[in-house]
């Protein structure tokens, strides 16, 4: 009988360990297909791995963020609550509420930005201008990693 591999070592179908790891191979070949604009230089998986690896801890902080101010949100809604109040407490508690609330909801859509900006790594669709399908620029991708469109398109968008 052979011993079995570690489970570092085993590789699934998809070319994944059974962490859920792609190989290097795979990462660098997927780097090396990721767009880049004129004069930048390709990806390495290096590089896409950094922008990975920022991206999920960024999903990871942001769904630590909202699971609180839920648990917070729902502690916070006691029926009792304001009873007694003048009307500057009551709207004091009123607007800090909708803060509250408003500040979930971007966490939300910044939880939904970098979800989408890791399945575009995934697929291979990553770098690429959702509005004219050139490449949006490693650069910029390194300094916003959940930017979907290139710069010229992005201030297209912000003039309407």
């Amino acid at each position: 009988m052979l011993p079995a591999l570690p489970v570092e070592n085993k590789i699934n179908a998809r070319g994944t360990d059974m962490a859920g790891t792609a190989s290097v191979a795979q990462e660098a070949q997927k780097a090396e297909k990721l767009p880049v604009r004129e004069g930048e230089e390709r990806w390495t998986a290096e590089e896409l791995e950094a922008v990975r690896t920022r991206l999920a801890a960024e999903v990871e902080e942001l769904a630590a963020e909202i699971s609180a101010a839920l648990t917070q949100a729902a502690e916070g809604t006691d029926l009792g609550e304001g009873a007694g109040d003048d009307q500057a407490d009551a709207g004091a508690k009123t607007y800090e509420r909708e803060h509250e609330l408003a500040l979930t909801n971007n966490s939300r859509d910044l939880l939904q930005q970098n979800e989408r900006a890791i399945a575009r790594i995934e697929t291979g669709t990553y770098g690429v201008c959702e509005e004219c399908g050139k490449a949006i620029g490693k650069a910029r991708l390194q300094a916003f990693p959940r930017a979907t469109l290139c710069v010229t398109c992005k201030q297209r968008e912000e003039r309407r």
